[in-house]
């Protein structure tokens, strides 16, 4: 019996994983078993191509997928620490109080 390489649930977790990059970067949860998932079965599927049915192209894309979500999800989580670090967080919420105030006042009128 032959397996198969479907990178469903590779493009599935890399998706949800972009998606939930603005959230401090927690993608991370999701793209980093992705990655793992798809490296796993493509250098399982070079070393045994005859145990493997499917694309073996079709995963390699979402393994790169995949890595491309974990890189923009660990640029966000040094992002956030970043600005937790400088105690910018302070101004920043200055800026957005200032910011929905003046939305409230344009939006009255």
């Amino acid at each position: 019996m032959k397996k198969s390489l479907n990178p469903t649930l590779v493009y599935v977790l890399s998706i949800i994983g972009l998606l939930c990059c603005c959230i401090a970067g927690s993608g991370i949860f999701l793209s980093a078993p992705a990655f793992y998932i798809a490296h796993t079965k493509v250098k399982d599927a070079q070393l045994n191509p005859d145990d493997y049915e499917g694309d073996i192209n079709a995963m390699n894309t979402a393994k790169i997928i995949a890595l491309l979500v974990l890189i923009i999800n660990v640029i966000m989580v040094i992002r956030v620490i970043y600005v937790l670090s400088t105690n910018d967080w302070d101004a920043i919420m200055e800026q957005s109080r200032i910011l929905m105030e003046e939305y409230q006042k344009n939006s009255g009128n």
